[in-house]
C-alpha cells in the first residue's frame, strides 16, 4: 500500500509535467517493492521525459524482465533503443508488442520508423564511402528525427560537416557531445579534426592523443594525428629551407607536404602559395600563377595568394589579369598598399595599351642617352624608306610605318621630360604631343645633319650604299 501511495504522487507529478519529483517518489515505490513491473516503466517513462534514455533503458529491460507480456515495458524498451540509435534492437522491442498485442498501432508505427532509421543508415553508410558528405548529413538529420540522442548518428554527422569545410557546425555538434561526455573517443577526434583542417594544427594533435587515449584503437583518429604531425614537419622544413634560400630542396619539400592529405583544404592552399613563391624567386612564372591558381581554388578568401598571383603577372606583363586580382584584394582589404598596387596595376595596363617606344627602339626600359641614340641611328638606317625605294608597295609601306615610328620613339625617349610622362603612363596627347603631325623625316635630317652626315646613294635598281660626309 506504502510503495502504491508513493506510485500514484509520482503520478500525480508526471502529470503536472514535474518529471524530476515524479522521477523521485517513483524510486520510492521501487525501492519499496523492487519487483514491481510498472513501477519500472513509469520511471522509465519519466527518465525518457528527461532525456536520460540509457537509464530509461535500463528500467524499461527491468520492468519486462519481471513481467515479459508488459506490453509498455517493452513499448518504452523500443523506444529508447530507438532514441539511442540501434533499430535493430528497437524492432525486435516493437514485434515483441505486436505478438502480445497485433492490433498495437503505436508498435506498428514505432516498427516503421525503426525501418525508416535502419534505410537511411544504410544510405548514408555507402554515401561516405562515395565521399558525398551533404547526402550523408541529410540522411543523419533525418535518422536524428527518430533518434535524438543517438551519439553515433551525431558524430558521423560532425565529421562529415567538417569534411565539408563547415567547421563550427561540426565543432558545436562534438562540443554538445562533450559536455554530457568528457571521454567520448569520437567527439574528441572530431574537435582535432575541425582544429586540423583550420590549420591549427598544434591543437589539432593534443585532441587526437587525447582520443587514442580514450580508445588506443581508434584508426580515424590515429590516422588523422600521423598526418597532421607529418604535414606539420615538413611545412616547417620547407620554411627553413626557403628561408636559408634553398629554394630547389624548399620546393620539393613543399611538394611532399601537399601529397600527405588532400582533404586539407586550409593547410593544403598555404602550401601552394608557399611553391608558389618559391617558382616566382626560380624566375618560374608561369609555374608560380598556377600554383597561386591552386591555392585560390581551395580558399578563394586566401588574400596572400591573390597578391602573390598578381605580381606574378606583373612580372610577365599580363596587366589585365595582375589589376583583376588586385581588384579582388582591395576589395576584400581596402588598405592604402593594396590601393596604390592596383593603381601601379592599372597605370602598367594602361601603358601596354599604348606604343611600346622601347620595343620599337629594341633597348630596355633603363636604357642610358647614349644607348638610346644608338638604337635610333641604327633602327632609322634599316626602315628608310630610301633604302627599300626599290622593294613591292606593300613592303614600301610597312617600312615607312617602322621608320615613322622610330622616329616617334627617339622623339619622345631622347627627352627627359617626355620621356618621364611616358614612362608614368600619362597621355602625350594630352600634354599636346600630336603624333599624327609627326614627320620623321625631320628628325632623321636633325639627327644625322652636320660633320659626319648621312645619305643614300643608288647604283642601280634596289641595289644602295651609304655615303658618310
Amino acid at each position: 500500500r506504502e510503495a502504491e501511495a508513493f506510485k500514484e504522487q509520482g503520478n500525480a507529478y508526471y502529470a503536472k509535467k514535474d518529471y524530476n519529483e515524479a522521477y523521485n517518489y517513483y524510486t520510492k515505490a521501487i525501492d519499496t517493492c523492487p519487483n514491481n513491473a510498472s513501477y519500472y516503466g513509469n520511471r522509465a517513462a519519466t527518465l525518457m521525459m528527461l532525456g536520460r534514455f540509457r537509464e530509461a533503458l535500463e528500467d524499461a529491460q527491468q520492468s519486462v524482465r519481471l513481467d515479459d507480456s508488459f506490453v509498455r515495458g517493452h513499448l518504452r524498451e523500443g523506444k529508447c533503443h530507438l532514441s539511442l540509435g540501434n533499430a535493430m534492437a528497437a524492432s525486435r522491442c516493437f514485434q515483441r508488442v505486436l505478438e502480445l498485442d497485433h492490433k498495437n498501432t503505436q508498435a506498428q508505427q514505432e516498427l516503421k520508423n525503426a525501418t525508416t532509421v535502419l534505410e537511411y543508415e544504410k544510405i548514408a553508410e555507402v554515401d561516405f564511402e562515395k565521399r558525398d558528405f551533404r547526402k550523408v548529413v541529410f540522411c543523419m538529420d533525418r535518422a536524428l528525427e527518430f533518434a535524438p540522442a543517438c551519439h553515433r548518428f551525431k558524430i558521423l554527422k560532425a565529421e562529415c560537416l567538417a569534411l565539408l569545410g563547415r567547421y563550427p557546425e561540426a565543432q558545436s555538434v562534438a562540443s554538445d557531445i562533450l559536455r554530457m561526455d568528457s571521454t567520448n573517443a569520437d567527439a574528441l577526434y572530431v574537435r582535432g579534426l575541425c582544429l586540423y583542417y583550420e590549420d591549427c594544427i598544434e591543437k589539432a594533435v593534443q585532441f587526437f592523443v587525447q582520443a587514442l587515449r580514450m580508445a588506443p584503437d581508434h584508426e580515424k583518429a590515429c590516422l588523422a594525428c600521423r598526418n597532421a604531425k607529418a604535414l606539420k614537419a615538413k611545412k616547417e622544413d620547407g620554411n627553413k629551407a626557403f628561408k636559408k634560400g634553398n629554394y630547389k630542396l624548399a620546393y620539393e619539400l613543399y611538394t611532399e607536404a601537399l601529397g600527405i592529405d588532400p582533404n586539407n583544404i586550409k593547410t593544403n592552399a598555404k602550401l601552394y602559395c608557399n611553391r608558389g613563391t618559391v617558382n616566382s624567386k626560380l624566375r618560374k612564372f608561369e609555374e608560380a600563377i598556377d600554383d597561386c591558381t591552386n591555392a585560390v581554388k581551395l580558399d578563394d578568401t586566401y588574400v596572400k595568394a591573390y597578391l602573390r598571383r598578381a605580381q606574378c603577372y606583373m612580372d610577365t606583363e599580363q596587366y589585365e589579369d595582375a589589376v583583376r586580382d588586385y581588384e579582388k584584394v582591395y576589395q576584400t582589404e581596402k588598405t592604402k598598399e593594396h590601393k596604390q598596387l592596383l593603381k601601379n596595376a592599372q597605370v602598367e595596363l594602361k601603358k601596354s595599351k599604348r606604343k611600346d617606344y622601347y620595343k620599337i627602339l629594341g633597348v630596355d626600359k633603363n636604357a642610358s642617352e647614349d644607348e638610346i641614340k644608338k638604337a635610333y641611328r641604327k633602327r632609322a638606317l634599316m626602315h628608310h624608306p630610301d633604302r627599300h625605294s626599290g622593294a613591292s608597295a606593300e613592303v614600301q609601306k610597312e617600312e615607312e610605318k617602322k621608320f615613322k615610328e622610330v622616329g616617334e620613339a627617339f622623339t619622345i625617349l631622347s627627352d627627359p621630360k617626355k620621356k618621364a610622362r611616358y614612362d608614368s603612363g600619362q597621355d602625350l596627347e594630352e600634354d599636346g604631343l600630336n603624333m599624327g603631325e609627326f614627320d620623321p623625316n625631320n628628325i632623321f635630317k636633325a639627327f644625322f645633319s652636320g660633320p659626319g652626315g648621312f645619305s643614300f646613294e643608288a647604283s642601280g635598281p634596289g641595289n644602295f650604299f651609304f655615303q658618310f660626309g
